[in-house]
């Protein structure tokens, strides 16, 4: 199990050598990376990367523009920590990369101002943080949620959703599902910071503890005993590093990707689905695949679902190909981005579905992108779109 999580102040300094020498350069991992099946270049394949690694912690290599050009070209999806037949954590080591090149103030500009907007506003986009419900303003009426002072359930909604009007309708359709449900959620609204998940990657360690006891303190304050995520990367990033961070203070929380929450009231028969009669394929999101073992819960809804056919791509589940927008790459390098999201969509459209379906904000930005630029006849929903479609009109 990879984290992204390391004392503060460790880096290269803290690691050992057993980290990266097991790695024989067989090349496995290559095949795997998605930014190397658009590079072709052995340097900036995960095998490269791990050779860099090695020079730098052993003083044969000194963390510089041409460092950095390759280790920040990861989308840190872990497909080679999967494969990787001698064990080796590539992914983690990228990681301790990144946080010796913030220990010397190396990153690039754009990953330094992501650090500073989240340090000053509490947001990727550094707006003001209390302009996070203002997705709720196209709604017929507004959410239940807002202003509840107690309830059994958060809905944390993260940045991207929050901030980017692309991505409204993601948090728009789950607080609908929600209240059809008759579930008791609360928004946290401007209370609600970061989950602290690119600062982690940036390897700004003391930000996202601070970030991190915020949020914990936050759902506490509601009373809620558990959390609900429609982004993978917050769901990631509280489910395996707030733990280690904060420890017992997250003890008696419950952590629910919005997948496993849609999968258990459909099973309790508290969402109704009328029949779509549609061909979709699901594309698994990396950090709610290989890194949180969600497979089943989003093709169990999807499945629940009459007269939908699901689909699958050649790669799928624990070898799904990353669409490419993760581990910080759109702010380092948007068309390597734009690149390796072509790829997958390739995929999607040998399917022969009409929609691709997936469970994270990110990725139908990223995959809607290809779409548009590639000028292909085919539509990219978040679960949550898709599921809403087959509810509302039972209501």
């Amino acid at each position: 199990m990879s984290h992204l999580l390391h004392e503060p102040g460790a880096g290269l300094v803290g690691l050992s050598e057993e980290e990266y020498l097991p790695c024989t350069r067989c090349g496995l991992c290559s095949y795997t990376c998605p930014t190397y099946r658009v590079l072709l270049s052995q340097a900036q394949s995960p095998r490269g990367r791990v050779a860099l690694i090695r020079a730098l912690h052993r003083g044969e290599a000194a963390p510089g523009d041409g460092f950095a050009s390759k280790i920040l070209r990861c989308t840190l999806c872990a497909a080679c920590t999967q494969v990787c037949p001698s064990g080796v954590v590539v992914d983690d080591l990228l990681v301790r990369a990144r946080e010796e090149m913030a220990r010397q103030d190396l990153l690039p500009p754009g990953l330094s101002r992501l650090s500073q907007n989240l340090a000053l506003a509490h947001n990727i986009s550094g707006e003001d943080n209390g302009l996070r419900l203002i997705w709720t303003e196209n709604l017929p009426r507004p959410p239940q949620g807002t202003n509840r002072s107690r309830a059994e359930v958060v809905y944390f909604v993260g940045c991207v959703s929050s901030f980017f009007p692309q991505s409204f309708h993601i948090p728009q359709t789950t607080v609908q599902l929600l209240e059809a449900a008759g579930v008791e959620y609360a928004l946290l609204g401007g209370d609600e910071w970061c989950c602290g998940y690119p600062l982690l990657a940036n390897g700004s360690w003391h930000q996202a503890r601070e970030a991190v006891l915020h949020n914990i303190d936050r759902v506490r304050a509601v009373g809620a005993s558990g959390v609900v995520f429609t982004c993978p990367s917050c769901y990631h990033v509280w489910k395996q590093e707030y733990p280690r961070i904060a420890g017992a203070d997250l003890e008696g929380v419950a952590l629910w990707h919005v997948s496993e929450f849609l999968a258990d009231l459909v099973a309790q028969g508290r969402l109704p689905l009328r029949e779509l009669n549609e061909v979709v394929t699901y594309h698994d999101p990396c950090d709610l695949g290989r890194k949180s073992q969600v497979w089943e819960a989003p093709r169990q809804v999807l499945r629940s679902i009459p007269g939908l056919t699901l689909v699958e791509m050649r790669e799928t589940r624990e070898n799904a190909l990353c669409c490419g927008g993760g581990g910080n790459l759109e702010t380092y390098d948007p068309e390597l981005v734009l690149a390796a999201s072509r790829r997958r969509l390739a995929q999607a459209v040998e399917t022969g579905a009409q929609t691709i379906v997936s469970a994270c904000q990110q990725c139908e930005r990223t995959l809607a992108q290809a779409v548009r630029r590639q000028k292909v006849r085919l539509r990219v929903l978040d679960l949550t779109e898709l599921v809403w479609k087959a509810v509302e009109q039972k209501l």
